[in-house]
């Protein structure tokens, strides 16, 4: 293990997962996967040990494939922050870097596995202002993470470009930070090109190394915006820098 240091990073843009991220509603989704393995006869450990970071319709279709539908899976995911917003609970550092963000207009969207649906109502819940240049979602890409397919629609949000074009091409995409807790998310920001920082909020420092993080953190308290415009920010980060 690397020594704990702290730098000063300039990024001109962030993408950043929301659930293990922003805020931690681990015990909710937990639940909420319970009801539904219940619902379905099955043993709630064969859905809980693979749901992490992943997209709901994904999960149905290896364990339901006849509920893997769009408005199914809408329909139960509206009803997590209903029955179990009192399991969720906003992590550290998370407010205070969305609030400067947002103050500053530096260029930054959410990428999750969420649904539309289920992003805004956790925000919602939260009080947290939804991101500057929105949100790419469950409902917006073909495949989930791993996959980079997401992490690159939020370039092109953020950057205002196509995927696939030249202006696309052209993005720095080393100079675009990713902040993600799951492997999953870990391995689909690191697959479109971004730099990553892993929080060790929901899974452990050696799954964070294996899947490619450039950076371990505790969590948001350790990434503190020092000040930011419309094209970028200055990030101070304490934690471990894992070597390339």
């Amino acid at each position: 293990m690397a020594p704990e240091t702290t730098s000063t990073e300039y990024f001109t843009a962030i993408l950043s997962d929301m659930d293990g991220t922003i805020f931690d509603s681990t015990a909710a989704v937990e639940r909420h996967w319970t009801r539904v393995a219940n619902e379905l006869s099955i043993p709630p450990s064969d859905i809980l040990s693979t749901s992490h970071g992943r997209r709901s319709i994904d999960i149905l279709r290896i364990h339901a494939p006849h509920l893997a539908t769009a408005s199914h899976v809408n329909h139960i995911e509206s009803l997590i922050p209903k029955l179990y917003a009192s399991d969720a609970k906003i992590l550290p550092g998370s407010a205070e870097l969305i609030a400067n963000l947002t103050s500053w207009s530096v260029p930054w969207a959410i990428v999750t596995s969420g649904t539309n649906v289920l992003v805004n109502s956790w925000m919602t819940v939260m009080s947290l202002p939804l991101p500057s240049h929105g949100l790419v979602t469950a409902d917006n890409v073909t495949n989930g993470k791993p996959d980079p397919e997401c992490y690159n629609l939020g370039l092109s949000k953020v950057f205002g470009v196509e995927v696939g074009s030249k202006e696309f091409e052209a993005i720095e995409k080393k100079k675009v930070l990713v902040l993600e807790d799951a492997p999953a998310g870990i391995r689909a920001g690191k697959a479109a090109g971004c730099a990553v920082i892993a929080l060790t909020t929901t899974h452990s420092r050696e799954e964070a190394v294996e899947a490619g993080a450039d950076w371990i953190v505790k969590d948001l308290s350790c990434v503190k915006a020092v000040k930011g415009a419309k094209g970028g920010v200055e990030l101070e980060i304490t934690g471990e820098r894992i070597s390339k």
